[in-house]
């Protein structure tokens, strides 16, 4: 037995939109997976698209700064993940530029010195390689700057 697809008029869609970037920012590539995963035609999508960014429901810019801030405050992420992340959002170079200069450069690097003090005490490893790789490991996944990484390292790991 086929289940029957709901449909949406575009009026419905762009309502269900709204709700959908005003709950949340979101960049152009989820809210278009959205309209995909709703069986919208082509022409549907660009006419929500285009209603979407002429009311402000929808800002690549302010996408990007959002996500950049939370993602570096709360899962305290290095700028190298934040713009991979981004880019792998389909966000412009330059939008990915603005939203990582609204880091402060001070407040990133008091971030990354409280993490790895912290974390160069939870490395149980008594081989200074070994745990100068994990203390390393750690930071590179999470995107913060090989030199920044490397250098902390050193200084703690003796």
């Amino acid at each position: 037995m086929e289940q029957s697809k709901k449909t949406y008029t575009v009026e419905e869609a762009k309502r269900k939109l709204e709700h959908y970037c005003a709950y949340q920012e979101r960049c152009h590539k989820e809210v278009i997976q959205k309209l995909i995963q709703m069986h919208m035609i082509p022409e549907a999508i660009d006419v929500i698209v285009v209603h979407l960014l002429q009311h402000n429901f929808l800002n690549e810019s302010r996408f990007a700064k959002q996500f950049a801030s939370g993602k570096f405050k709360i899962k305290h992420w290095g700028k190298n993940r934040i713009s991979f992340e981004l880019k792998k959002k389909d966000i412009s170079k330059i939008n990915i530029q603005e939203a990582l200069n609204e880091i402060e450069e001070e407040e990133y690097l008091e971030l990354f010195n409280a993490i790895a003090e912290k974390r160069i005490h939870s490395i149980k490893e008594s081989n200074v390689y070994k745990k100068k790789k994990k203390f390393a490991d750690y930071f590179l996944y999470r995107g913060w700057e090989s030199y920044l990484v490397y250098e902390k390292a050193n200084e703690l790991i003796k």
